[in-house]
């Protein structure tokens, strides 16, 4: 399966690379756009289990990958709840295959 990586900047500058095991990120994330964080998080999630749906689909088990991209992506995506307009960057994203 084609992997994708994008890489995030998150509200205090600090950066993410993050692993998808589908192209499909692509569809969800824009590279140099700011989401909200919520909306990050939501898109993220909708993306990776979509990945992780099409390594079922082919390989017969879930991508254990994708799932704890989602969870690194929820905990960061924690700090910054708090933070009124808080925004995240998509720096990134490039395919390996």
């Amino acid at each position: 399966m084609p992997e994708m990586y994008f890489s995030v900047r998150w509200p205090d500058n600090s950066t993410s690379d993050c692993y998808s095991p589908s192209l499909v990120v692509k569809d969800y994330l824009e590279v140099g756009r700011a989401y909200p964080l919520a909306e990050f998080v939501e898109r993220s999630r909708i993306a990776l289990n979509i990945g992780s749906e099409r390594v079922r689909e082919k390989y017969g088990y879930a991508c254990s990958s994708a799932m704890d991209q989602l969870g690194r992506i929820e905990r960061d995506a924690e700090r910054f709840v708090q933070q009124e307009d808080a925004q995240v960057v998509i720096e990134s994203l490039s395919s390996l295959n």
